[in-house]
C-alpha cells in the first residue's frame, strides 16, 4: 500500500476515534452509566449502533488495511449522529482515490482587481490553507495587523498568534474554534501535506487553544454569517459576511464583509 493510503487510513481512525469520544450515550438513546471509565461511547457500542463486527470497527480506528463501503460509512454516521460537514468530511477521508496534491497558492491580478473594486466592502482572498492572497483597504483597516504587505498573511495564524486578534475580534472563541474547524477539515483531506503539517505544528506550539482544540477534530466549512469586530476608534461593529469561490482557482475563496 502507498503512503498516501495508509495516512488516509490513520486520518480516518482519528477521526472516527475524536467523533465516538465526544458522542454521549444519550446522544444515541443508551444508557449512560457512573463506571464509564473513558469519555463518550465504547467502540463496542458504535460497532452495534451501526450493525458492524466491534472487530471490524477496531481496525477502522487503529487504521488497518480495510475499507468500509458505502453502506457503512451511511450507518457510522447514522449511529454517531452526524451534522452535515462531519458527514461530508467522513466520505471525504474514506474514498478510495488519494488527495489531490494541494493546488499552487498564487493571486489571480484579476481577482485582486474584483477585490479592489468591492471596496469600501471590507474583502480578501484566501488560499487553502488561509494564507491571504489579496485583500482591499477596507479590509485591511478593518483587520488591521492580520493584513499588512510585511512577509505572507495567514489568516490562522493572526487569529491564534497575534496580540491584537482578540481585541480586534470581541468574540474571539468562537471565531478561533470555527476557523481551526475548516483548516482541521482541510488537513484531514490533505493528510501528509507539508503545507498543513508546518502549520498545524506551528499553531499547537504557539498557542494553548490551539493544542487543546486539534484533537477534539471538530470539522468545519465556508459559509455565510455574522461576526463583530471592533474598529479602530473602539467601536464594535456587526458585520455580514458571505465566502465564495474562486473560479478556475482551486482552494481559493473571496470573503466580502458588510456592516449590518
Amino acid at each position: 500500500m502507498s503512503d498516501v493510503t495508509e495516512q488516509q487510513r490513520r486520518e480516518l481512525g482519528a477521526f472516527l476515534r475524536a467523533l465516538r469520544e465526544r458522542a454521549s450515550p444519550s446522544d444515541v438513546g443508551l444508557p449512560g452509566s457512573s463506571r464509564r471509565r473513558t469519555p463518550g461511547l465504547r467502540r463496542e457500542e458504535v460497532a452495534m449502533l451501526a450493525g458492524i463486527s466491534p472487530t471490524w470497527y477496531t481496525f477502522l480506528e487503529q487504521g488497518r488495511d480495510v475499507r468500509p463501503s458505502q453502506q457503512v460509512l451511511h450507518a457510522l454516521a447514522l449511529a454517531l449522529g452526524l451534522a452535515d460537514a462531519e458527514r461530508a468530511h467522513l466520505f471525504a477521508i474514506a474514498a478510495d482515490a488519494p488527495p489531490s496534491t494541494l493546488p499552487d497558492q498564487v493571486s489571480d491580478p484579476e481577482v485582486a482587481r474584483v477585490v479592489d473594486l468591492l471596496d469600501p466592502a471590507p474583502a480578501y482572498v484566501t488560499g487553502a490553507t488561509f494564507d491571504v492572497l489579496a485583500w482591499n483597504t477596507a479590509a485591511a483597516d478593518l483587520f488591521r495587523s492580520a493584513l499588512t504587505h510585511d512577509g505572507h498573511p495567514n489568516l490562522v495564524r493572526w487569529v491564534f498568534l497575534a496580540p491584537d486578534a482578540r481585541e480586534v475580534l470581541p468574540d474571539w472563541t468562537e471565531v478561533a474554534q470555527g476557523l481551526l474547524a475548516r483548516l482541521r477539515s482541510r488537513a484531514g483531506r490533505n493528510p501528509g501535506s507539508p503545507a498543513y503539517r508546518d502549520l498545524e505544528a506551528d499553531l499547537r506550539r504557539a498557542s494553548t487553544e490551539a493544542d487543546r482544540w486539534w484533537p477534539r477534530y471538530d470539522v468545519g466549512s465556508e459559509r455565510a454569517g455574522i461576526k463583530r469586530v471592533r474598529l479602530a476608534d473602539g467601536r464594535v461593529q456587526r458585520l455580514a459576511h458571505t465566502s465564495f469561490e474562486v473560479a478556475d482557482r482551486p482552494g481559493q475563496t473571496m470573503t466580502v464583509y458588510r456592516p449590518l
